[in-house]
């Protein structure tokens, strides 16, 4: 006996079976990136580097050591004028103040003296050459007279030489002037203010700062690390976020007996004089560890949950969240010990998007 399927009972059958179809294609399409999603990551590959380590070291901006010129006044008196402040750029022979001084007077008053002694030396060499001929004295008293102009004109020679060194001018008035081009970066006098005599300490400093240095402060235990000439970065609190590279250029063998720290300078190019005197510097000293590692740019890296993790990319429809072992992340790249192998693709670019996405 035949069973007999009604039409209505067909359909039914049909409508079900397409739902189904519906329902496993959904399943197995399961999460793609969109192209807006697409256009917004970045995908890079795991590889096998040296690891690097880092080292990293407070210090500061300082001008070179041969491009700096302190000031000190060789006469006592009264600043009657200042025409620099603190910060100001001279050039050279630009004059920086004018002190009132005795001493200036007295400068003055030797240089007279000299020149009368020149005067005399070379009348009584005259008188002496006419004895001479005259047969009324020997060469013996020619050869004197010429020896004691010889005298006078070299005292006046050392007096002329100090007035053009230290730029000192006729009357009771000396004018400090600037011996190089360069930017004031300390300044002790004040108009009116009373020199004293044999002042020990400088009245200005000037320094070239189109290259400076950054001295850092190194301990002992990282001493054996470094070597001259190895690259450096900086980073300096007025320039948040904005890196100076240069290289190790001297360090220097002795320790600072307070701080029980070495010194090391980076020398840096200025141009503009962004860079400024006493500025705080961070120095950051990278070097190769003697072991390679799988490695991936560290904003790859998200960790949720106590836990790190790479979106490991196989296609757009193929996203995989892969449990990671990371040890230690340097200069912007993570080192991982486990769970990604070299030359698998990662998502390095809103990394953290892609995870909320799938894992929501």
């Amino acid at each position: 006996m035949k069973s007999i399927i009604s039409p209505a009972f067909l359909l039914l059958i049909m409508v079900a079976t397409s739902c189904k179809q519906e329902a496993a294609k959904e399943v197995s399409k399961g999460f793609a990136l969109t192209d807006t999603m697409m256009n917004r990551i970045g995908i890079d590959s795991a590889s096998v580097r040296p690891v690097m380590n880092e080292l990293r070291f407070s210090g500061k901006i300082t001008p070179q050591d041969n491009k700096m010129a302190n000031i000190f006044p060789i006469v006592s008196g009264y600043v009657t004028r200042l025409n620099v402040s603190l910060g100001d750029h001279v050039k050279k022979g630009e004059v920086l103040a004018v002190i009132r001084s005795t001493d200036v007077a007295d400068f003055e008053k030797q240089r007279r003296d000299a020149e009368t002694d020149v005067l005399v030396a070379k009348k009584n060499l005259k008188a002496a050459q006419e004895l001479n001929e005259s047969r009324l004295n020997t060469d013996r008293d020619v050869v004197a007279a010429q020896k004691e102009l010889e005298t006078s004109q070299a005292e006046l020679d050392r007096v002329n030489e100090v007035f053009s060194i230290y730029h000192v001018n006729k009357g009771s008035y000396y004018n400090v002037i600037a011996p190089i081009s360069g930017f004031i970066t300390d300044k002790k006098i004040n108009p009116d203010m009373q020199l004293p005599p044999n002042l020990g300490e400088s009245i200005f400093t000037i320094a070239q700062i189109d290259e400076v240095f950054v001295t850092a402060n190194v301990y002992e235990t990282d001493i054996a690390r470094l070597q001259l000439n190895m690259p450096a970065e900086v980073e300096l609190l007025s320039y948040p976020g904005k890196k100076f590279t240069g290289k190790i250029d001297k360090i220097l063998n002795v320790l600072d007996p307070e701080t029980k720290t070495l010194k090391i300078r980076i020398k840096l190019p200025n141009p503009g004089y962004a860079l400024k005197p006493e500025m705080a510097a961070t120095v950051y000293i990278r070097y190769e560890d003697n072991q390679t590692m799988t490695s991936v740019p560290a904003e790859a890296v998200v960790f949720d949950k106590s836990r790190n993790y790479l979106m490991v990319f196989h296609r757009k429809d193929s996203i995989e969240t892969r449990v990671i072992e990371p040890l230690k992340t340097t200069a912007g790249i993570t080192y991982i010990t486990a769970g990604v192998s070299s030359g698998e693709k990662v998502i390095v670019k809103n990394a953290l998007l892609v995870y909320d996405a799938l894992n929501d």
